[in-house]
């Protein structure tokens, strides 16, 4: 899960640093400058954001740190950055203001960030209102995991509770419906989902022809670990009141500390399943990962949803599919956590 998870999250960082660089390289107008250099500072703490995840990451793979611990800590970091972001946008924009008052007597202005200087000239005769009804952000989901038969209560679940949890890394794009107002979004994207599974007792999942049952290992197991790897395209319409700024040059609506509503669901495909085993042999630590389809069902689809303020909120899902294919149980998977969309 490690190797993914760094490959998928540079996937993700290196095309929104691109997006950045070149929506820069082509503005020339002042509020276009700023919407670029606001971009490059997000990109920045999401970049210091991203190793510090992979980071804890690699703590939890060494049993250095419990699972519960990896949560708060990623928690902690993605709140960090998000401050920092805050901050620095405001000191940028506070600097960019100073200079056009005392620099711009020919039209021109050179302003800065960590270093970079750039120099644009002030359209003056550029429209009253600049809309930008499209924006995107950096999606992380974490919580528990399980999965249900129809009618089944999670006090008969074969799964534990407590440690059968899901991740979810992904991208997203927000865009207002209407013209003038901002109460509804359309929130899409894809993400990676990375669902887990820990069945009760010393048990294990054995695929044998079109069936997948459990079996009794013959070691004691200190864990067994079903997981299944999701690519998906999420798709929610948002609900919820927004702030709005206008000035001079640009009209904006921020949902940022407000009370919001995201109902929808995804659809995609499950990439891989896997299971892990530890156990010991004679005192002897050993660890089996174990590779197949296990008969799941390739094409995936479910409802999510959330709720709460800011860029924190509960998040639940549930597959509609079943796990697996006939004539197997019909199982559903089933999500709930915090979701964090760092924009």
């Amino acid at each position: 899960m490690k190797t993914i998870f760094i490959y998928l999250t540079l996937v993700l960082f290196t095309f929104s640093s691109n997006y950045a660089y070149c929506q820069e390289e082509k503005s020339k107008t002042k509020e276009e400058i700023l919407e670029s250099k606001r971009e490059e500072i997000v990109n920045n703490e999401k970049e210091k954001l991203k190793w510090k995840v992979e980071n804890i990451n690699n703590r939890l793979e060494l049993e250095e740190i419990t699972s519960e611990q990896a949560e708060i800590l990623k928690k902690e970091a993605a709140e960090l950055h998000a401050k920092n972001i805050e901050n620095r946008i405001a000191i940028m924009e506070n600097e960019y203001e100073l200079k056009v008052r005392n620099e711009n007597g020919r039209g021109y202005i050179a302003f800065g960030d960590g270093g970079k200087a750039i120099t644009v000239r002030v359209n003056e005769e550029r429209e009253h209102k600049y809309d930008k009804r499209t924006t995107s952000d950096l999606v992380l989901a974490a919580g528990f995991n399980n999965a249900l038969e129809k009618g089944q209560s999670l006090n008969d679940s074969d799964f534990k509770i407590g440690g059968s949890r899901f991740f979810e890394i992904g991208w997203a794009w927000k865009t207002r419906v209407f013209d003038d107002s901002n109460w509804l979004r359309l929130k899409y994207g894809f993400s990676f989902m990375f669902d887990g599974l820990k069945p009760t007792g010393n048990r294990y999942y054995v695929q044998e022809g079109g069936e997948t049952y459990f079996q009794d290992y013959e070691y004691d197991l200190d864990k067994s670990k079903f997981r299944m790897d999701k690519l998906v395209a999420p798709l929610h319409f948002e609900f919820g009141p927004s702030s709005k700024t206008e000035s001079e040059n640009y009209l904006r609506y921020s949902t940022k500390g407000k009370f919001k509503i995201g109902l929808g669901g995804y659809a995609g495909f499950n990439i891989g399943e896997r299971q892990k085993l530890k156990y010991k042999i004679d005192g002897d630590k050993q660890k089996d990962k174990l590779k197949g389809d296990y008969n799941t069902n390739d094409f995936v689809y479910g409802l999510s949803g959330y709720l709460g303020w800011g860029w924190a909120t509960l998040y639940a899902k549930y597959d509609l599919n079943p796990i697996f294919k006939d004539p197997n149980p019909e199982l559903h998977n089933i999500s709930l956590g915090l979701r964090f969309d760092v924009d």
